[in-house]
């Protein structure tokens, strides 16, 4: 009963063995049969299927050998001859018969075949594959996590058929950094299957053959590609063995993955990215259009079949994979805990990413079950130098080299050494390095070097380097805010805008409130003139609350641009009073230039709020400021303030005037934004002129600087600008158009007055094509918003313009009654073209109720109102 058993499991060895010669296993054929032909030498089936895989790995002599061995046990034992089948494949494999090799279309590999779709690698599989093409030596390098093993896999399965002798998978992970390129090609050999045995021709005389000289040896003549995977411990010796094997092998191609490149001639690096991840506020479509959504998504329903991205989830997916960097591993990680939390409970407890996805797959490498083990196993391999600046480079957002020089060194020495230490960083994929030569940690790194920074008891004294630095940075900006860098500073601010947040957050933390001061006070004007009202609010509101010691002019500074920020958001019940109540805190603080600057700012923000009185008052204390000063930016925008308030009060030779100067000051010093805020009261001067084509331009000139600059405040006023040229030329769907686009965006940025500004354009559009109830609710909107103040310039047309259609609908009595509230509004301001459209329209009341010589004698004062302004 043992024999018969015994005889059907070698049956099934054998059958097992030709099964896998089928499918091109024959180099692991080859290494398994040797022991089992040993024990049972008999078995001619065995040795058979042993001299195909041997013969097919390149082995011939052993082949040979082999038969040569069976035919003399044969002949001993029992006095016979081999079989004319097995004497018949002993001829196939002294001829080198091809009918032995490889069966068509089949290549010989110990590749795994993946359990689960590759997704978003498409555009990388290719171009390695472009570059195996040409070069014989292709290294994939990333961080962990990053995908660079399976990446490997799908191009040397791809490649297979194209290699006859075979693509062969090493895994180099348990190797470590202390073995020689001995040991790294005895891991070579023993995937491809040779052994100590293993006949590859004459040794070198009186010496032994070494492993690099048996696979040398081995791999001549065949056309082979090696994956060699993980090689980032042991790069010395892998390029070592790599460069041996290139030179003896023409027909060998290698293809690397390692967190770093080899450092060999001929390497091509081919740097694995993150997979692409949606932008912020994406929808549905847009976001599945993200690989790194694509691959979670899919995950995710494989751990909870009943998940799907829907609108309802499309931002809080979007957090998550933007939030794990796009990094595959991650990615899965997170997604296998979707059936137990859900995705918003995943979102919210991303800061405690290393506890949260401590549980990956059990089949994967010990290495990358879990995100702190990625993370341990690339921080093992850092020298302590790389470790130090690795780890004080988590308090940045990014940075330039110098900015990491000065955060991350302890002083002038040690910083000369900061470049170097980073550029191997960056060779082992732990820094990020982008075009612009800006350096930067993923979210997940920079989250375990933070770790790593707070056990170093390192975190306040880095931080207190970081926002000291960048404080500094920003004061040195703010000139260049006024003159013709303006748009390179702005750039400058843009980019380092995360750093800015944290060196406030840290200022904050640390209780500094000079140093938060000092912050806010430099990047309020570039905040606002980018539009980011709101932001500059809280961070005022932050600075402010810091209880530390801080000079009190930097406080009263920044309590005028907080009071003024808080006005331009429409958020003061009373701007006047918030204006001159931030004013008070410059008593007793010798600070003219911040004193001249809170008179301009409080009056500019008072003529968008609508107190055109206060706001005057303020402006000439700022002339009188900057005059003093000798300061020719605050002269030239206290002159174009002065414009506007001359418009306003109808006085059309004194505004124009005061354009020219404000124009003339700001060319003279390069302000491409000063030069915008002179567009306005240019533009409405040539409107009223009747020169509409020149309005036209100069709005469209403006939009364009604007958009430029990034200045959407005066973005928005231009598109109501144009706005109100296409209504006057009927063109009503454009003016609608554009107008509210202007709503939209000043409503986006923060920009009150700019929102209401287009609401009025949309009432007067709808009043012109004859949509009376729409202009209606948009004028009574811009009305009970103007109701405020006495001295609002805005309001005396708001109201002509409900008369008007008081008057369509044929209400004498109502119309009347507007036009005479905007009459005394027009007196108010002592603007005599907005009394001239007040006596018009009363006039037009009088004649819709048959008062023909009261309507005749209201047009004739209204005339005469227009000819002492000089239009008629």
């Amino acid at each position: 009963m043992a024999e018969r058993l015994t005889q059907q499991r070698l049956a099934a060895l054998e059958d097992l063995a030709e099964a896998r010669l089928d499918l091109g296993e024959h180099h692991a054929v080859a290494a398994e049969l040797t022991e089992s032909v040993g024990r049972h030498p008999g078995r001619e089936r065995l040795v058979a299927a042993q001299m195909r895989a041997l013969h097919r790995s390149g082995r011939q002599a052993e082949a040979l050998a082999a038969y040569d061995e069976f035919r003399r046990r044969m002949a001993v034992d029992l006095g016979l001859d081999p079989s004319p089948e097995l004497a018949a494949l002993h001829q196939a494999v002294l001829v080198r018969d091809p009918a032995l090799e490889t069966p068509p279309g089949q290549c010989p590999t110990n590749l795994p075949t993946p359990v689960t779709e590759l997704i978003g690698r498409e555009a990388a599989v290719a171009d390695v594959l472009m570059s195996l093409e040409s070069r014989r030596l292709v290294t994939l390098t990333g961080p962990g996590g990053v995908g660079k093993t399976r990446l490997g896999v799908a191009v040397a399965a791809a490649l297979a058929p194209s290699y006859p002798d075979g693509v062969w998978l090493v895994e180099l992970t348990g190797l470590d950094g202390a073995h020689a390129a001995d040991a790294v090609a005895e891991a070579v050999m023993a995937v491809l299957g040779i052994r100590e045995n293993t006949m590859l021709g004459p040794a070198p005389a009186g010496e032994p053959m070494g492993h690099l000289d048996r696979l040398t040896a081995f791999l001549r003549g065949k056309r082979l590609l090696l994956l060699l995977d993980n090689c980032e411990h042991v790069a010395g010796q892998v390029a070592e063995l790599v460069l041996a094997l290139l030179h003896a092998a023409p027909g060998l191609r290698v293809l690397a993955t390692g967190r770093e490149r080899l450092g060999m001639a001929g390497e091509v690096l081919y740097a694995v990215p993150p997979l692409d991840v949606p932008t912020p506020g994406a929808d549905v479509e847009a976001i599945w259009e993200s690989s790194a959504a694509r691959l979670f998504c899919a995950r995710a329903a494989d751990a909870d079949p009943g998940f799907t991205l829907e609108a309802a989830n499309a931002r809080v997916v979007t957090d998550l994979v933007r939030g794990l960097d796009g990094l595959p591993l991650a990615l899965e990680l997170a997604a296998a805990k979707v059936r137990a939390l859900g995705v918003h409970e995943l979102a919210a407890r991303l800061d405690d990413r290393f506890r949260l996805l401590a549980a990956g797959s059990r089949g994967a490498p010990a290495r990358h079950r879990t995100l702190q083990a990625v993370l341990d196993w690339s921080w093992e391999l850092l020298t302590d130098n790389e470790r130090v600046v690795l780890r004080r480079l988590a308090v940045m957002d990014g940075g330039t080299l110098a900015a990491i020089e000065s955060i991350c060194a302890d002083g002038d020495a040690a910083a000369r050494g900061v470049a170097g230490t980073l550029a191997q960083l960056v060779d082992r994929s732990m820094v990020m390095v982008t075009g612009d030569r800006r350096y930067r940690l993923l979210q997940t790194i920079a989250a375990y070097a933070r770790a790593r920074l707070d056990e170093a008891e390192e975190s306040d004294a880095v931080r207190a380097r970081h926002s000291l630095y960048h404080v500094s940075m920003a004061e040195a900006l703010l000139p260049g805010l006024f003159g013709p860098d303006q748009q390179s500073c702005l750039q400058q601010l843009d980019t380092e805008h995360g750093n800015l947040h944290c060196a406030l957050d840290h200022a904050i933390a640390q209780g500094s409130a000079e140093l938060a001061l000092r912050l806010v006070d430099a990047l309020a004007w570039s905040l606002l003139l980018r539009g980011r009202v709101r932001q500059a609010a809280r961070w005022a509101d932050r600075a402010l609350a810091v209880a530390g010691p801080a000079p009190q002019a930097l406080r009263a500074r920044v309590h005028s641009w907080q009071a003024g920020i808080a006005i331009l958001l429409d958020v003061e019940h009373d701007p006047a009073a918030a204006a001159r109540t931030a004013l008070t805190h410059f008593s007793g603080a010798d600070d003219p230039d911040g004193l001249a600057m809170a008179h301009w700012f409080l009056a500019y923000v008072l003529l968008h709020a609508g107190d055109l009185d206060t706001g005057e008052e303020l402006a000439m204390r700022a002339a009188a400021g900057f005059h003093t000063l000798g300061h020719p930016w605050g002269q030239a925008v206290v002159a174009s303030l002065r414009a506007n308030h001359a418009l306003a009060r109808g006085d059309l030779a004194t505004s124009q005037t005061a354009c020219d100067n404000a124009l003339a000051l700001f060319r003279s010093l390069g302000d491409r934004g000063g030069e915008l805020l002179t567009v306005y009261p240019r533009a409405a001067l040539a409107e009223i002129r009747g020169d509409h084509d020149t309005a036209e331009r100069l709005h469209r000139d403006g939009l364009r600087l604007a958009e430029d600059l990034g200045m959407w405040a005066e973005a928005a006023d231009r598109l109501s600008g144009l706005g109100r040229i296409a209504m006057l030329r009927d063109d009503h769907g454009t003016a609608r158009e554009l107008h509210e686009r202007a709503r939209r965006l000043a409503a986006e940025h923060g920009f009150k007055a700019g929102e209401v500004y287009a609401v009025i354009g949309l009432g007067q559009t709808a009043r012109h094509s004859g949509d009376l109830a729409a202009a209606s609710d948009h004028l009574h909107e811009a009305a009970a918003w103007y109701r405020r103040t006495v001295s609002a310039p805005g309001y005396a047309a708001v109201l002509s313009e409900l008369g008007f259609i008081a008057e369509r609908k044929g209400d004498p009595a109502e119309a009347a009654a507007y036009h005479r509230q905007a009459l005394a509004s027009a007196r108010r301001l002592g603007n005599p073209l907005a009394q001239a459209t007040a006596l018009e329209g009363i006039a037009g009341a009088h004649l819709l109720a048959g008062r023909q010589s009261q309507a005749a004698h209201l047009l004739g004062a209204a005339h005469a109102l227009r000819e002492s302004s000089g239009v008629t």
